[in-house]
């Protein structure tokens, strides 16, 4: 009996299960006995956990596991792939604990069909959220065991076949889930075949309007084009058979979403669109590939500019081939891929081809070995973040739009379109781009927001204690720099805070004439958990970042024959808390009243921003009293130079030339400008406002008389909310 036959037992009736027959088959041919025997055992279990349960479409839900794995039984996935296809949804969908089938099959299909199962059981305040925590967790798997990917992306194909029994809106839903996440992923690992297929289901679900029209318009213009196809086939042939070269060919037409993404990009219309039609090269060798390119270059004329050598410097997913375009019969354009069988097979099946040939082959483990590569990226990236923020991560990670450019040893990086010399350095080295002051673009400076393009030869300039700068994440595009730039910020703003809780706290003891040093350690984790936190130092963060106020804490401390003073007012006056300027995250200066140094000045405490400077006169400064306790005394304390930003309104008559001749002579005091901008009140006279940088209120008075001294100047003053 074969075991296709075997598996009736399996069945009420004896009744052959749709798809199974031709799955057992198909395993047959690539993998031994025992393993397919295995793989019985896991669709029995399957069959039972399942049985009486049915899909949207009418059919037996075990239709949808056996659909799965035949998918990936096309591609020659292992055994124990196959098996966890087969139980994917048992956890989530029916009573069977993970726990037997890690029994019954071992920890590896227990752990793979774990990371496929969805995260039904945990509440999340949106669905947006549970997408996203759902796709980190498989994220987080595939990192384990890549082959969990591979089991989702076939899952999500089969349901991409049966979409039609779904309501539209959820149709529409898990299309553009598809297009946006599954599709890029299969691209990305290389699995053409899987990759197209979602595409074009996911085109047909979401836009099926636009669908039918573009299959309608390129079915009418398909008639005499398709025609010339065999004849090209044909010549090309003959050209390598006359050059002794041993080939394959065959023609194709481009996939409707392919076409559609392309009319969409170039806004242009679907007779503009100049390669629906191309032709595929296979040959023996790489040396094959480029003289084959010679012989279709010497059958038809080339088109400038539309020569691509993806086998010299392949795509980020591995994928190799060599592509030009060339002026087909009746001048139609014509794309030609030229590759050899190995780089055929890659482009086809990509990752999958790690598991259908030998290990020790450079065929597979090249794949894989980017793939990993690509996996511990996507680890940086979720260290620190929410959910949310590390699938629009993956996302952009995923749309790869790529330019190619050259470490000073020659060494090839590959980052997405608009990629700054930012990127480039945590390209390197996380460490390189951290440490990173400056750069250098074929041997001359440039600013490290420079743009990169193809061709470039970029060097990174470092120095030993360079800390990233937070404007970098204003303009990076990268998601691993993005991720590490933000990493830094928050471990960097959480130091502050401590520090800066721990002052505040300070400050609040002071008016019991105690501090910190005097608090026994006991007490201050006494305080720290009655307040709901674990530690003292989280404590002094939330502080720090106003979460908490410093007086309540301080009451906390105080021991218990000084509680009393709280109350009868005999305690000390409240220091002021001291500013230097140089405290980063979490200490900012309002931009209502632009406060700087030796300032009269007052803080706010601002939940998760820290600390907020306004100047004592700022108009903002009126509801005070309606939350006394978030307000502190400060003062300046003198320390290392910095600027701060200050605005003065400056009222002009309107002459030819007037803002040139202020903006030099505010530049003749060492002055930054920041910002300007003009109002005209009248025909005669104009308001100008400018942001500068300045040190403090000397360096201001100095600008303003610069000013004042100016014939063309009515009025200099310091702006005031």
């Amino acid at each position: 009996m074969d075991y296709a036959s075997s598996l009736l037992s399996f069945l009420p009736g004896g009744r052959r299960s749709p798809g199974i027959s031709q799955l057992i088959a198909k395993l047959e041919g690539y993998l031994p006995p025992e393993q397919v025997e295995r793989i019985q055992e896991a669709y029995e279990l399957a069959n039972e956990s399942h049985r009486g349960q049915k899909r949207l479409t009418g059919e037996a839900y075990i239709t949808h596991p056996v659909a799965v794995a035949g998918i990936l039984a096309d591609l020659h996935l292992d055994g124990q792939t196959i098996c966890a296809a087969l139980l994917h949804d048992v956890i989530e969908d029916t009573p069977t604990a993970k726990d037997e089938i890690l029994a019954r099959f071992g920890r590896e299909v227990a752990e793979l069909v774990d990371g496929v199962s969805k995260l039904d059981k945990v509440q999340f305040k949106s669905r947006k959220e549970a997408q996203a925590e759902s796709f980190r967790k498989m994220i987080l798997a595939m990192v384990r065991d890549i082959r969990v990917i591979m089991v989702k992306l076939a899952d999500r194909t089969h349901n991409m076949r049966t979409l039609g029994a779904m309501p539209a809106p959820k149709r529409r839903r898990i299309a553009l889930e598809t297009l946006d996440i599954y599709a890029p992923i299969a691209n990305r690992l290389g699995i053409h075949s899987i990759k197209l297929e979602l595409e074009e289901l996911g085109f047909r679900a979401l836009y099926p309007q636009r669908y039918k029209v573009l299959e309608r318009e390129l079915r009418k213009s398909r008639g005499n084009q398709k025609e010339f196809l065999p004849k090209i086939t044909s010549n090309i042939l003959g050209a390598l058979k006359k050059a002794a070269l041993n080939g394959q060919v065959d023609s194709r037409e481009k996939h409707l979403y392919s076409i559609y993404q392309k009319m969409r990009r170039k806004r242009v219309a679907l007779s503009d669109v100049i390669d629906v039609y191309g032709i595929r090269v296979v040959v023996d060798t790489v040396d094959g590939c480029y003289r084959a390119l010679g012989l279709v270059h010497g059958l038809y004329k080339p088109m400038p500019g539309r020569f691509k050598d993806y086998i010299a410097i392949p795509r980020l997913n591995g994928y190799q081939s060599l592509h030009t375009t060339l002026f087909g019969p009746n001048g139609v354009p014509l794309e030609i891929q030229i590759r050899t069988e190995d780089m055929h097979r890659l482009a086809e099946n990509g990752i999958a081809a790690h598991w259908q040939y030998k290990v020790g082959e450079d065929t597979g483990t090249s794949q894989h070995e980017r793939a990993r590569e690509w996996l511990a990226s996507l680890m940086q990236m979720q260290e620190g973040g929410n959910p949310e923020e590390f699938l629009e991560s993956v996302k952009v990670d995923l749309f790869p739009d790529k330019v190619y450019v050259f470490t000073p040893k020659g060494d090839i990086l590959r980052l997405p379109r608009g990629a700054t010399c930012v990127d480039f350095a945590y390209a390197v080295h996380t460490d390189v781009g951290r440490r990173c002051v400056a750069a250098k673009i074929d041997r001359r400076l440039v600013p490290l927001r420079t743009a990169l393009r193809n061709g470039q030869t970029v060097e990174v300039i470092t120095a030993k204690g360079a800390t990233p700068n937070p404007a970098w994440s204003n303009f990076v595009v990268t998601a691993k720099a993005r991720a590490s730039i933000r990493a830094y910020l928050k471990t960097m703003k959480r130091g502050e805070a401590v520090d800066l809780g721990r002052r505040l706290v300070n400050q609040a003891l002071g008016e019991f004439k105690l501090n910190l040093k005097g608090i026994e350690p006991e007490i201050l984790i006494a305080a720290a958990r009655a307040l709901g936190t674990k530690e003292p130092e989280d404590l002094f963060e939330k502080v720090g970042l106003g979460e908490r106020l410093a007086p309540l804490v301080a009451r906390h401390l105080l021991p218990a024959d000084r509680h009393e003073e709280t109350q009868d007012g005999t305690a000390g006056t409240t220091a002021p808390l001291a500013i230097a300027g140089t405290e980063g995250l979490v200490v900012s200066y309002a931009r209502c009243c632009f406060p700087i140094p030796y300032d009269p000045i007052i803080a706010f405490l601002s939940t998760g921003r820290g600390v907020v400077i306004h100047r004592a006169r700022c108009g903002n400064l009126a509801g005070w009293h309606k939350q006394p306790d978030k307000w502190l005394p400060v003062s300046w304390q003198k320390a290392e130079e910095r600027s701060f930003a200050s605005e003065i309104k400056v009222e002009v008559q309107n002459r030819p030339g007037v803002l040139a001749a202020i903006a030099s002579a505010i530049a003749a005091t060492e002055t930054n400008i920041g910002h300007l901008s003009v109002v005209e009140r009248d025909s005669d006279t104009s308001t100008i406002t400018f942001e500068l940088q300045v040190g403090d209120r000397a360096h201001l008075a100095k600008v303003i008389r610069a000013i004042r001294s100016m014939p063309e100047v009515l009025s200099v003053e310091r702006t005031l909310a």
